[in-house]
C-alpha cells in the first residue's frame, strides 16, 4: 500500500539582500568582502566586464579567502562576464550534493553555496554599495525567540545555534549540511527540537519527518528517530494529522516486528531481511547507501579520521546494542503514547508491555553491578559514554543506580560527536546535573561550541573538528543541540499538554545567575527569566500568553500554577 500523501505543505524559500560588514580593497584593485556571516547562497556583483570571484567560509592566516581549506569547508572560482551572464554569480553545480540522494535547489533559485567572504578580481571601481550576498533560507522571523543571561559564553553559543538553525533551512527539507544535502532522521530530529525554541514554525520539521518515512535512511538507530519526530510534532502542534496518517508505517518504525522474548532487536537478526526493510520504506528509489539496517550508535568511526577513533568512546559494536535497545525502548513508549492518542488502546497496551520488558533487560543483562554502568551489548564488558548517556537521556535508569552511571558519564566529558552531545546534554539535566551540562556548553575545549567560534565560524560544524571528521562541513544543524537544550533543560520549558496549552517550566540554572527566553509556541510568546544571588531567593517571572496554562517548577521542588494570559511571579522560600 502507498504512503499517504504529505499532510503538510512548507512555505516557499526566501531571499534576504545582505550588505558587506566590512570591505577594502588591494593594491592590486582586488577587493576583498565580509558579509558578518555564512550564507548559503550567491553574490550579486555590478558592472558590465569579466570578472573573477573568490567565495569561501574561511580566511588563511594572512586574511584571505581559504583557497585550499580542510575537509568540506566550501570554497568556490566563479568566473563570469557581467555583461551576458548578468550581475548575479552562477554557482556551478556540486556532483556530491546534487546527485540522487539529495535535496535540488529549486530552478527558480539555482545553486548556492555557503560563504561568508568574497574576493572580486576585475573590478577596480566597484561600486561596493551594490555588492550583496543573496542569502536564500525558509522564512524566519529573527525575533521569535531571544535569549541572555549572565554568562557571555552561553549567549554566544545560543547565537550560533539560533542563526545555524535558520541558515541550513536553504534547501527547504532539513539537509545534513553542503556536502550531502541528504535528510537524515538523526540530523532532522536536532533539527526539528531547535527550529521549534527558535521560531513559531512547525511545518518544515514535519514536511522533512513525513519526507524521511517515505525515504529512510540506514541507520538502525534512526528508524526510531522517526517515532521521537512524530511524538514532538503532536507534542508541540497538537494536530494528530500526521500520526493518523503514517500510523502504519510509524509501526513498522519501532522495529518491534524483531524483537525476540525477552524484548531486545537486533539489526543482525534474520528477519531484518529485505522484505522487512521494504516495510521501514528503505531500498526506495532514492536509495544509495548499498546496505540495510546497520547500527549508528555515533558517528563518525575511526575510519573517517587519520589515526583516530571516532565518536563512538570505543563503543563495542554487538549485535544486542545496548544504544539501539534504549532507541527502542524510548520509541515504543512513544509509541504507546501515540496509539492511546489515536484512541487505540489495544495498540497502547501493546506497545507499553513491549517498554516494559525491554527496560527490565535492559536493566538486567546489560547492567555490570560491580561497576556500576552499563556496557555496550550482550557479551560486552565494555562501557562507552553511549551506553549509559543514551540509557539517561531516555529515562531508563532506575533511582538505584542513577548516582554511578552520572558519575561515569561526567568522567566520559564530551566523549561523543556533535549529535550525541544532544542525548549528552540532555541526559544530564534529567539527572539534575545542570552545572555539569553548563560547563560543557560553554567549554573552551577543543570539543565545544566556543571552538566553533573561536575558529571564525558563524553556523554549527559536522564534528568538533577537522581531526574528528576529515571530510567534515562547517554548516551542519545536528552541531546545533543548545538551540533545543537550553530552552528545553537550562530553561526548563517543555510542553505537558499537545498544542502547548500546558506547558511546563522547570529551569535548572546551576550556577548560573540570571537568565531570560522569549520562546515561541502556537499559542504566542511564552517569557521565562529567572536571577538567583547567594542567601536570596531564587525568583522567577513568567508571561503567558493566552490560553496557556503553566506548571512552574523551581529549582528548590516548590510547585506553582501560573494560569492566564499575563505576568505571574514567584520565589523560593529560602
Amino acid at each position: 500500500m502507498p504512503d499517504p500523501v504529505f499532510t503538510i505543505k512548507p512555505k516557499t524559500l526566501v531571499e534576504t539582500l545582505v550588505a558587506p560588514s566590512s570591505a577594502h580593497q588591494y593594491d592590486d584593485g582586488a577587493w576583498f568582502l565580509d558579509f558578518g556571516r555564512s550564507a548559503f547562497g550567491t553574490l550579486i556583483v555590478p558592472g558590465n566586464g569579466r570578472v573573477t570571484v573568490h567565495l569561501g567560509e574561511t580566511l588563511t592566516s594572512e586574511g584571505r579567502v581559504d583557497r585550499a581549506p580542510p575537509g568540506k569547508i566550501r570554497y568556490r572560482r566563479i568566473e563570469q562576464d557581467l555583461a551576458t551572464a548578468g550581475s548575479r554569480l552562477i554557482i556551478p553545480p556540486d556532483e556530491r550534493n546534487t546527485g540522487p540522494a539529495a535535496i535540488l535547489m529549486p530552478p527558480e533559485i539555482g545553486e548556492v553555496l555557503p560563504f561568508r567572504y568574497a574576493e572580486i578580481e576585475g573590478v577596480p571601481d566597484l561600486d561596493i554599495q551594490a555588492v550583496r550576498q543573496v542569502f536564500v533560507h525558509y522564512p524566519f522571523d529573527d525575533n521569535a525567540a531571544h535569549f541572555e543571561s549572565s554568562d557571555d559564553a552561553l549567549n554566544a553559543v545560543w547565537e550560533l545555534c539560533k542563526y545555524t538553525i535558520k541558515a541550513t533551512t536553504f534547501c527547504g527539507v532539513y539537509v545534513d549540511g553542503d556536502r550531502e544535502r541528504i535528510a537524515y532522521e538523526g540530523d532532522a530530529y536536532v533539527n526539528q527540537l531547535g527550529h521549534y525554541c527558535v521560531d513559531q514554525e512547525y511545518a518544515l520539521a514535519r514536511y522533512t519527518h513525513e519526507y524521511l518515512l517515505r525515504f529512510s535512511t540506514w541507520p538502525t538507530d534512526w528508524q526510531l528517530v522517526s517515532v521521537m519526530m512524530a511524538w514532538e510534532d503532536y507534542c508541540y502542534t497538537g494536530d494528530a494529522q500526521s500520526l493518523e496518517a503514517f500510523y502504519d508505517v510509524l509501526k513498522a518504525k519501532t522495529l518491534i516486528g524483531l524483537a525476540r522474548e525477552d524484548g531486545l532487536i537486533s539489526s543482525d537478526d534474520p528477519r531484518c531481511d529485505a522484505a522487512f526493510e521494504r516495510t521501514l520504506n528503505l531500498w526506495h528509489e532514492r536509495y544509495i547507501f548499498g546496505h540495510g539496517l546497520r547500527d549508528l550508535v555515533d558517528w563518525p568511526p575511526g575510519s573517517f579520521t587519520t589515526g583516530g577513533t571516532g565518536e563512538r568512546d570505543n563503543h563495542e559494536m554487538l549485535p544486542i546494542n545496548t544504544v539501539v535497545n534504549a532507541y527502542h525502548a524510548y520509541a515504543v513508549g512513544l509509541m504507546g503514547n501515540i496509539a492511546r492518542a489515536l484512541g487505540k488502546t489495544e495498540d497502547a497496551v501493546h506497545f507499553e508491555e513491549q517498554r516494559q520488558r525491554v527496560l527490565a533487560t535492559l536493566n538486567q543483562l546489560l547492567w555490570d553491578n560491580d561497576r556500576g554502568v552499563y556496557v555496550d551489548g550482550e557479551g560486552s564488558t565494555h562501557a562507552s559514554l553511549h551506553s549509559n548517556a543514551f540509557m539517561l537521556a531516555f529515562d531508563l535508569v532506575p533511582p538505584e543506580r542513577l548516582a554511578s552511571v552520572v558519575m561515569f558519564v561526567k568522567s566520559r566529558g564530551m566523549a561523543c560527536s556533535v549529535y550525541g552531545a544532544q542525548f549528552l546534554l540532555e541526559g544530564l539535566y534529567k539527572a539534575g546535573e545542570a552545572d555539569a551540562a553548563l560547563s560543557l556548553m560553554t567549554t573552551t575545549d577543543e570539543r565545544g561550541w566556543m571552538n566553533m567560534i573561536a575558529s571564525g565560524s558563524t553556523m554549527t560544524w559536522e564534528a568538533w573538528d577537522w581531526k574528528y571528521k576529515n571530510n567534515l562541513d562547517w554548516n551542519h544543524a545536528w552541531g546545533a543541540a543548545p538551540a533545543n537544550i537550553i530552552p528545553r533543560c537550562l530553561m526548563g520549558v517543555q510542553p505537558l499538554e499537545p498544542g502547548c496549552h500546558r506547558m511546563g517550566i522547570r529551569p535548572q540554572p546551576g550556577s548560573l545567575e540570571r537568565a531570560a527566553m522569549r520562546h515561541p509556541t502556537p499559542l504566542g510568546s511564552l517569557c521565562v527569566s529567572f536571577e538567583q544571588r547567594s542567601g536570596e531567593p531564587f525568583r522567577l517571572l513568567v508571561e503567558v500568553p493566552q490560553g496557556m496554562t503553566a506548571l512552574v517548577t523551581l529549582p528548590t521542588g516548590e510547585e506553582f500554577t501560573a494560569k492566564g494570559a499575563g505576568s505571574h511571579q514567584f520565589q523560593s522560600a529560602v
